[in-house]
């Protein structure tokens, strides 16, 4: 054993030996006697003593670098700065671990620093058992049974009031074993908070502190709290309660993938911030169901209307679609087609463009609504249940970066506290931001650019297909399933998709490295800046191509004679007779299904490899060969940013569920099941493959609420356009209530209605196709004025009545669900009103404990003068009464 080892183990031991209570002292030096050093369990969370329990863990390597002595120093004052806050420390040499160069800083809270702060802190403590029940069952609750978790499960520990932590009223609390008095996550959170701040030296004549600054340095290589055991089996006395096996067994598991979460079990593991995030997923997942149920039913109906829709029997009767000549789509390799030759594609277009569009998408304007509406309220029952009614700002996000103590230069008078703090004028600032800003800008422009160079390979394979499956024999067969137009925009989606990826892979480096040369001053500020630029990349990257088939194609094309073409070369793509409706159900789908299924992948595989490889490396291949906190140092960190990703990720897939769902109904049921395995894909990386995350504290989602809203907004109106402009569901509403002339069968003739007359003759030679036919006329999409009237080729009549129509439709739609949002708002309460009372009653008993706490105490102080007592019960029972009634 080295010299340092038995130093810090002499020193952790003397630490507080006056404030240890008597007993525990000789049970310590009992214990102590009798423990052997190799007779430890290798899983032990404990010091050597087999007492102390491990709260944190750190970690580093001899650096033969020319900064070894450097770290080495900072290292040693760093330590015993933290012995000085009362931490014990204890020291594992590096020939003791597994690959034969790691040291281990072991690091264990004794009681005094413990409750010292705690109070610091504000943690809550409990005072006593609630004596508010929990919400009954309802009737629907017992056909949910096979979903519920055993209660001891679901809420391990009983609820009680709870009051901020004081040191000087310990007895009021219900302590009746410090070594188990404050959860671990608690402990983790102290330790870590003392990390934090702790100087390890003055370097250029400014005092440095804080493991983050350490860790970005390399003094240490990493920081992390210990799991409390292994995840495949219970722990063995003397270690407390395996809350990580419990987890694995009853969350982190795929054949659990129709429980519920034990929610409370994973805050109080991992803190509040990390469980807020599974209840707003498994909220958000349960929320999808309703919609995916209506979606789901809505594809059926196109389903089963398919065969008997109008439109697509005229399209595919030979006597009619198959009469029909269609104008060429691209110029002069193209060819003359027939309209029944797009009979499937037109099938495949009522399943997402009928009657039921339009209800689907005023129900996902509702649905959103109630989402968010709803989620307010939950939010709020979380507030109550977790204790974060009065919560303030965690300190470790609004506390300063090290970059930003490191690069500042000025110092300014803090107006709160009164203490000079670092400052970094504007100007210095302005720079990175305005290069900030157009790194932003130039990588958006380059999503446009290269969506723009996927739509010139459609233009251009598009001619390819066409020419190519004309002249194969062979391919009669595949084309009437497989059109030029189908297979052009098949390819295109998955290559779309492939730039997204590798766009995606590259800036979320890039914006990581210019969200730190703006040097943010806070953890906070970091995470907000990066947050927007995150989003508004992804924003664009994800949903440039959907936009664009949504609202761009086939709306600028021109007719024959006076087509608009792009960089004066390729001529603009022209939508199916059908419409648009299909291609963007293809690309939204290949997109998000092809996010999801690599989302997933990438995940569950990633972890996977990487701690196969650190295990790899180590001498033994076994876990049970290594201690417990070697197992850990070996597992990926989940690291700052784990979270923001999660978030990202899901509000991302939000906007493709309700930005175009107008035009895939199946988007909630994809979303859903999506959710559904990456619940437990979550839990089960952050459950087996990362290390333990530092608990902290969050009583919302933050800004990812903001933009949720904003998205909600926004949704309401891409899809009454999507409506309006990519369905044919308004020109057929038109026909069938102005244009028809058949009473009996209203939507006769809507095809050859909807299709305007060209001349062939007035093709110009450079368009025109390079055989002749003995056609006179083609047809093509559109509302202009046949060769033979005085306007020809001008817009007749009808489509301005389809466009009025369009417009009518946009702005009734949109007051109508926003009428209705408003509406819902105002009438959904952000805080259910059983919350408000549980709360006004904690309150009031809370102030009932302190009062008679203060009121004994002032008893035993003032002894036997009964007047005095009288006097002071009346003012007590007065300030009590008082509380009462304000509430």
């Amino acid at each position: 054993m080295s010299e340092q080892s038995l130093s810090s183990r002499e020193t952790s031991f003397l630490i507080n030996e006056e404030t240890m209570p008597a007993k525990r002292y000789n049970l310590f030096l009992r214990r102590r006697l009798m423990f052997q050093r190799n007779q430890q369990s290798k899983d032990s969370i404990f010091f050597r003593d087999g007492i102390r329990q491990i709260d944190f863990v750190l970690s580093y390597v001899d650096d033969i670098k020319k900064d070894s002595e450097l770290k080495a120093e900072r290292r040693k004052e760093f330590e015993k700065n933290l012995r000085k806050t009362g931490l014990e420390l204890e020291i594992e040499d590096k020939r003791d671990s597994e690959d034969g160069r790691t040291y281990f800083v072991k690091i264990h809270a004794p009681w005094e620093v413990l409750v010292t702060y705690a109070e610091v802190l504000g943690i809550k403590m409990p005072i006593k058992e609630s004596d508010i029940p929990r919400p009954k069952h309802t009737p629907i609750s017992y056909v949910l049974g096979p979903v519920r978790l055993p209660q001891n499960v679901k809420y391990p520990h009983p609820e009680y009031f709870t009051a901020q932590f004081s040191r000087h009223r310990q007895e009021l609390f219900l302590i009746e074993d410090q070594a188990t008095f404050f959860p671990s996550s608690s402990r983790n959170r102290i330790v870590y908070y003392i990390l934090s701040r702790c100087p390890f030296g003055i370097e250029d004549g400014k005092k440095r502190f804080g493991i983050e600054r350490l860790l970005t340095s390399n003094t240490y290589s990493s920081a992390y709290p210990l799991h409390d055991g292994q995840y495949w089996k219970p722990s063995e006395p003397p270690n407390p309660a395996n809350e990580r096996y419990i987890l694995r067994k009853n969350w982190a598991r795929f054949s659990y993938f129709y429980k519920e979460q034990p929610l409370d079990l994973i805050k109080n593991y991992y803190g509040e911030k990390i469980g807020i995030y599974f209840v707003f997923l498994g909220y958000y997942t349960e929320m999808l169901f309703f919609a995916a149920i209506v979606g789901l039913a809505c594809f059926i109906y196109g389903l089963l209307s398919m065969e008997h829709n109008a439109c697509s029997m005229e399209i595919c009767d030979p006597e009619i679609g198959g009469q029909m000549i269609m104008c060429p789509l691209c110029d002069q390799v193209c060819d003359y087609w027939r309209l029944n030759s797009t009979c499937l594609a037109s099938k495949f277009s009522h399943l997402f463009d009928n009657e039921s569009t339009v209800f689907f998408a005023i129900f996902m304007g509702i649905w959103v609504t109630l989402f968010l509406e709803f989620w307010k309220q939950r939010q709020a029952r979380l507030e109550y249940e977790w204790d974060l009614v009065d919560f303030e700002e965690e300190q470790q996000q609004l506390q300063l970066r090290p970059e930003f103590e490191a690069m500042c230069k000025h110092r300014k008078l803090n107006a709160v506290t009164k203490e000079m703090e670092p400052y970094m004028p504007l100007y210095t600032r302005i720079p990175w931001y305005c290069f900030s800003g157009a790194t932003v800008t130039l990588w958006m422009s380059l999503v446009v650019t290269s969506m723009v160079a996927v739509i010139v390979y459609r233009l251009s394979v598009f001619a390819t297909f066409a020419s190519f499956m004309e002249s194969d024999a062979s391919l009669k067969q595949v084309k009437s399933f497989l059109t030029p137009q189908i297979a052009t925009s098949l390819t295109g989606s998955c290559l779309n998709f492939i730039v997204i990826l590798i766009l995606n892979f590259f800036y979320e480096r890039i914006s990581a490295w210019i969200t730190k040369m703006e040097i943010p001053r806070t953890y906070q500020e970091y995470e907000s800046s990066l947050t927007l630029k995150m989003f508004l990349f992804q924003f664009v990257n994800f949903y440039s191509a959907c936009f664009y088939v949504a609202f761009f194609k086939g709306k600028f094309v021109g007719y024959p004679g006076e087509y608009t073409y792009l960089f004066n070369e390729w001529r603009g793509e022209e939508c199916d007779p059908g419409g648009c409706l299909i291609e963007l159900t293809t690309q939204l789908t290949i997109i998000m299904t092809g996010k999801q299924i690599f989302g997933n992948v990438k995940e569950a595989i990633y972890p996977l490899a990487l701690n196969w490889w650190r295990r790899r490396k180590a001498r033994t291949n076994s876990e049970k060969l290594y201690s417990r906190w070697e197992q850990d140092h070996d597992l990926e960190s989940f690291g700052p940013l784990g979270l923001f990703y999660e978030y990202l990720e899901t509000v991302i897939q939000f906007g493709f569920v309700t930005l175009f769902v107008a035009s895939f109904p199946l988007a909630p049921l994809l979303a859903l099941i999506n959710n559904i395995v990456e619940i437990r894909v979550d839990a089960w990386k952050l459950t087996t493959q990362y290390r333990r995350t530092v608990a902290s504290k969050a009583h919302s989602i933050g800004v990812w609420q903001d933009i949720l809203y904003g998205m909600a907004v926004l949704s309401v109106a891409t899809n009454a356009f999507i409506v309006a402009f990519t369905s044919d569901i308004i020109p057929r509403l038109v026909y069938y209530y102005a244009y028809s002339t058949n009473a009996t069968q209203p939507m006769r003739g809507y095809v050859n209605n909807s299709l305007s007359v060209f001349l062939i003759a007035d093709f110009p030679n450079h368009t025109a196709p390079s055989e002749t036919r003995d056609f006179i006329t083609c047809r093509y999409r559109d509302y202009r004025h046949p060769p033979d009237d005085e306007n020809k080729y001008f817009h007749n009549m009808q489509f301005w009545h389809v466009l009025a129509a369009k417009m009518t439709f946009i702005i009734v739609m949109e007051h109508v669900v926003f009428l209705v949002k408003f509406l819902l708002a105002w009438m959904i309460p952000d805080v259910p009103k059983d919350v408000v009372e549980r709360i006004k009653r904690e309150k009031l008993m809370t102030i009932k404990i302190l009062h008679d706490f203060e009121l004994n105490k002032l008893k035993e102080n003032l002894g036997i003068n009964s007047d005095e007592l009288a006097k002071h019960v009346m003012i007590e029972e007065n300030k009590a009464q008082l509380a009462k009634s304000t509430i």
